[in-house]
């Protein structure tokens, strides 16, 4: 299907993958998160999300479209 596919040219699987190694990364640590690192996950994950609404936003303009 379409909508399980199109990225509509937005780096949504980057950012997927910089979050990934950033947890992967953390994990490996011993010791606790700082403040810095948690606010990197949040931005990464925040932007995630705005991404996912834009892609489901242009894939139900498409469908109305169609």
């Amino acid at each position: 299907m379409m909508k399980s596919l199109a990225d509509h040219g937005l780096p949504l699987v980057q950012l997927k993958e910089q979050r990934r190694d950033l947890v992967v990364a953390l994990q490996k640590r011993n010791g606790p998160l700082n403040g810095w690192e948690l606010m990197q996950i949040a931005a990464v994950q925040q932007a995630i999300s705005a991404f996912e609404d834009v892609i489901a936003d242009l894939d139900a303009e498409l469908e109305a479209a169609a």
